[in-house]
């Protein structure tokens, strides 16, 4: 049984626990619900949360430890010469996964790796028809005891409310905790990036060049780990990006809120935000054939030196595609400016122009500076378009006519396709990952100080 259809078979008994559970309130109630504690509703909602909720909690602890366990049963019983290996060791789980799927025939193994894929692939069976039994069993309990609890007087309502309560509490800690997780994961895998390579070097080097040499004659035959030209680069095509997203957005926002026919608007905002859902590729394909060629094409008509893959294009696609950002959130924020600050203004004698810049531009400032902080963080984290439009070349330049790359592109560079996980080029993604992670984070504070400045300017 397939795990969506046990899924499937949970949510019909918890829909049949709430149609029971509510039909027996109503018997308690003889039809008055005044004679109840809580709405029928309740009791049903009630019912369907013990039928339900032990049933998931019990799936997912079973796939937690179900990989482990079966593993460790495979494991002691191969060779003892395979498990003091760990090479070894994870070459035969891999031909045993294999194997157990019914995709070893072209494996060449011993006749104990061939009994250890077929005894997986039983566990498997035998793992999978226990989960089903198990949980279904749960859940008919959970239906059954909390039918039996339900009472004319059962305060059902705040026995939901409470389960309520405590599903948003785990549901918050879990977000609380994958950020902790992947905030110290990176940690981790930086200190070991650091045993390695001096943090100062990474930290102010103006080099980049992780590769390992061939030969120890080679230039950077220990690799260069300087991050100077990566953020450098980062930075140079954001800033160009929000050169075009920025006023375009802004001055879009203004007209479709303030200038703008109803009839107008109704058009051209699902329009402008149809940019939003254009895939990144798309942009990429654009900038490297069709805006990279222009710059190169018309810089040489002015005698520029532009190269094929600048970093240019790159900003100028990249703002193109951010303008949805600021002009959607930029105009419904100045659509929730009070209608009083307008006619105050307009009473004072301002006219249309003077009562945008002087009431409700500033007004609207921080949820436009939110907006603003909100395209800078999805400049920054592009990765297709720089590939495709600014190359991967980690020149240490603020030209903009020239290729240069930036931190996300080089952290997947870096770990795309068989590489040793133990290596500095390797770990050196996790110090990026870590570096950008602080920077925006300290974007994030700066926007949050110049919101609440203004804020309380204008509460």
């Amino acid at each position: 049984m397939s795990l969506s259809f046990l899924l499937l078979a949970v949510a019909a008994l918890c829909a049949l626990s709430f149609y029971f559970g509510r039909q027996r309130a109503v018997a308690l109630s003889g039809g008055r619900h005044s004679n109840l504690h809580s709405l029928p509703v309740h009791y049903g909602a009630y019912t369907a949360a013990w039928c339900g909720l032990p049933a998931l909690f019990l799936l997912l602890i079973w796939y937690m430890f179900q990989g482990s366990v079966i593993e460790a049963l495979i494991v002691s019983d191969l060779p003892q010469e395979v498990i003091g290996d760990s090479g070894r060791l994870s070459l035969a789980l891999n031909s045993i996964s294999q194997i157990a799927a019914g995709g070893g025939e072209h494996l060449t193994v011993s006749p104990e790796i061939v009994d250890a894929g077929r005894r997986l692939a039983n566990l498997q069976t035998i793992a999978n028809a226990a989960l089903v039994v198990v949980m279904l069993s749960v859940a008919l309990a959970g239906l059954v005891l909390s039918y039996r609890r339900i009472e004319a007087d059962m305060r059902a309502r705040n026995n939901v409310e409470r389960i309520s309560r405590a599903i948003m509490i785990v549901c918050s800690a879990i977000a609380i905790l994958s950020t902790i997780g992947i905030v110290f994961s990176l940690m981790f895998e930086t200190l070991h990036f650091f045993s390695k390579i001096n943090p100062l070097d990474f930290l102010f080097g103006l080099e980049w060049s992780p590769q390992t040499a061939i030969r120890a004659d080679q230039v950077a035959s220990e690799g260069a780990f300087g991050m100077i030209p990566l953020f450098v680069g980062t930075l140079l095509i954001t800033l160009i990006a929000m050169c075009v997203a920025v006023p375009v957005g802004l001055f879009s926002a203004i007209y479709m809120g303030e200038y703008a026919a109803p009839k107008f608007r109704a058009v051209a905002k699902p329009a402008l935000e149809i940019l939003a859902g254009v895939p990144t590729v798309v942009y990429g394909f654009f900038a490297a054939l069709t805006v990279a060629p222009f710059l190169r094409d018309n810089g040489a008509i002015l005698g520029l030196d532009v190269s094929s893959e600048s970093a240019l294009a790159a900003g100028l696609v990249m703002g193109i595609m951010i303008i949805p950002f600021v002009s959607s959130l930029s105009d419904d924020v100045m659509s929730q400016v009070p209608k009083s600050l307008r006619d105050g203004s307009y009473a004072l004698g301002a006219t249309k122009s003077e009562t945008i810049r002087q009431v409700i531009f500033p007004a609207a400032l921080p949820g436009i500076v939110g907006a603003v902080l909100l395209a800078v963080s999805r400049a920054i984290g592009e990765t297709m378009i720089v590939v495709m439009a600014a190359g991967l070349a980690a020149n240490m330049t603020v030209n903009p006519l020239q290729a240069v790359t930036t931190v996300t592109v080089q952290i997947v560079t870096l770990l795309v396709g068989d590489q040793e996980f133990d290596s500095a080029k390797t770990l050196s993604a996790f110090a990026l990952g870590l570096v950008l992670f602080l920077v925006t984070l300290g974007l994030n504070v700066f926007a949050l100080k110049v919101v609440q400045k203004y804020r309380e300017k204008y509460d």
